[in-house]
């Protein structure tokens, strides 16, 4: 009796909020992933706890190499080694705040990371004869100050270091697809939150920050601007649409969002709302520090595409989405009581 083999697919950025999420969906769907994780003295793998699998398990399906995109031998030899079917690149310095302060840093691994990869999948497929499908995830940032709404054919022009390393990888990903004949699609997401969602990232920074001060350890918030808006969604439910653009006949891009934007300020409020603190004024501070040097204003996707093509909609509401980060920090500072009342 033949035993049909799983396909194999490997994440970069794997131990990050999208990058666990996309590990469970496709472990799912039986497939084999492999993640590559930067060395580090501390563990960053807590995202990955619920599907870790011991090694020494005869059925183990999870894999994790040591790596970093800015390495160009070790990417090349673990495609060798893996040969896997699909390659999600959802790995960057991905802080847009950050790469203001390390724009090298933020173009060698968000920008010139995906052209290694894609340098080492034209190698591998020239050497082998195997295909390989590629996803990079591309970013709003990508049109920063270009009026919204924004879809597939909106013009670029981003205003941070990240947004214009992002345009780099999107605009490389596209040659390759034409040069080389490679099934590489991108992927512009708008931003998606979950409870797995980075510390320092503004929507879980304010969550947290609210858990902090009902928790009696931080007395404010410090936010930057608070006018500023954005189309913000699940991150769950986004990893869906990455796993179905390669699935398809012919490599296509893709805007993924929920056509329907938030400021910051409506952030904060509907958070503090939620948890019963409805003079949210109170607790807020505005740090000049945490303003961007060049501001992207308001992004809104428009994703009649992926619907029309991929079956991909959006579920989770706004103010849903905030409850259950709000829900989550609240657990994780021991304060039941309090979640159990946001429903």
């Amino acid at each position: 009796m033949s035993t049909q083999v799983s396909k194999k697919a490997l994440i970069t950025g794997i131990t990050g909020q999208d990058g666990s999420y996309l590990a469970e969906l496709l472990l799912s769907k039986g497939y084999e992933v492999h993640g590559i994780v930067r060395r580090s003295s501390s563990f960053n793998t807590g995202r990955l706890d619920a599907i870790y699998q011991d090694t020494h398990e005869s059925h183990q399906r999870l894999f994790l190499h040591y790596g970093d995109l800015s390495d160009a031998n070790t990417i090349r030899r673990l495609i060798y080694e893996i040969q896997p079917d699909e390659i999600y690149n959802l790995g960057a310095q991905s802080h847009v705040r950050v790469s203001f302060d390390i724009p090298e840093y933020t173009a060698n691994v968000t920008g010139l990371g995906t052209l290694r990869l894609l340098e080492a999948i034209k190698d591998y497929e020239t050497h082998t004869g195997k295909k390989v499908k590629f996803y990079q995830a591309s970013s709003s940032e990508m049109f920063g100050a270009t009026p919204p709404p924004q879809n597939e054919t909106t013009s670029f022009h981003p205003r941070s270091p990240y947004g214009a390393a992002k345009v780099f990888a999107f605009n490389t990903v596209r040659n390759y697809r034409e040069a080389y004949g490679i099934f590489a699609v991108n992927c512009i997401l708008f931003n998606h939150e979950s409870e797995r969602r980075g510390e320092t990232f503004v929507t879980r920074k304010i969550t947290r920050g609210i858990a902090r001060i009902l928790a009696g350890l931080d007395k404010k918030l410090y936010l930057g601007n608070l006018d500023a808006r954005r189309d913000w969604g699940y991150a769950p439910e986004y990893v869906e649409a990455m796993y179905l653009m390669l699935q398809q006949s012919e490599p296509e891009d893709y805007v993924i969002g929920t056509g329907i934007s938030h400021s910051v300020g409506d952030f904060v409020r509907t958070a503090f709302e939620a948890a019963g603190i409805p003079n949210w004024n109170d607790y807020i501070e505005i740090d000049p520090r945490y303003y961007r040097p060049t501001e992207v204003e308001n992004l809104v996707a428009d994703a009649r595409k992926a619907k029309e093509k991929l079956g991909w909609e959006p579920k989770t509401k706004f103010d849903e989405l905030v409850r259950k980060m709000l829900k989550h920090d609240l657990t994780q500072h021991g304060l039941h009581d309090h979640a159990k009342k946001i429903k």
